[in-house]
C-alpha cells in the first residue's frame, strides 16, 4: 500500500513527478478525497451506533452496523483504501509502476473482505450471514441499487 500512496517515496524524491492533466488530477483528488472520508467514517460510525464500550476501539463493536453507508457496502473502510490509495495514486501519477501494484492491490483488498466476513460470521453468526446476502461488500452501485429497491419493499 505505501508504494501506492501518493505521499510515497518515489513521488518525495521527484522519480516520478505529478503531470498536468488537470482533469485527472481533480478525478484523483475526488477519488482520495471520497477514499478517505470512507476509510474516517468507521471511527465514528461504530462508536455511534456498533455499542462500542466506553474506552473500546471502534472495532469492538457489540453489534451489526446496517445503517448509514453500512446500508450500501459492507467494507466500507476497504473501499476507502482502495479510492484513496489504489485508484487515487494513478490519476494523480500516471505511471505503469502505480497501475501495476494497484491492480494486485486491489484484489489483496477484496481478499481482505473476505477474511473479514469469515471473522464476522464467527463472530455474529447467521445476522451477519442475512446483512451479507443484502449488502454488497465494497460495490457501491449495486449497494445503493439493492438499497432502493429494499426501500420500494418496505413501502
Amino acid at each position: 500500500m505505501v508504494v501506492c500512496f501518493p505521499l510515497n517515496p518515489l513521488v518525495i524524491t521527484g522519480t516520478i513527478v505529478p503531470h498536468s492533466n488537470n482533469i485527472l488530477t481533480i478525478l484523483g483528488i475526488i477519488f482520495w478525497a471520497l477514499g478517505m472520508y470512507l476509510v474516517v467514517y468507521p471511527f465514528i460510525y461504530f462508536k455511534i451506533k456498533g455499542g462500542v464500550k466506553k474506552g473500546k476501539s471502534y472495532v469492538h463493536t457489540e453489534k451489526i452496523v446496517t445503517a448509514g453507508l453500512y446500508s450500501i457496502i459492507r467494507h466500507v473502510q476497504y473501499t476507502g483504501g482502495i479510492y484513496s490509495i489504489f485508484i487515487a495514486t494513478p490519476l494523480l501519477y500516471p505511471h505503469w509502476l502505480f497501475v501495476a501494484l494497484g491492480i494486485p492491490g486491489i484484489v489483496l483488498v477484496y481478499y481482505g473482505t473476505k477474511r473479514e466476513d469469515k471473522f464476522l460470521i464467527d463472530k455474529f453468526g447467521d445476522d451477519y450471514v442475512d446483512y451479507m446476502n443484502e449488502v454488497p461488500a465494497i460495490n457501491i452501485p449495486l449497494g445503493i441499487i439493492r438499497k432502493n429497491k429494499r426501500r420500494k419493499y418496505q413501502k
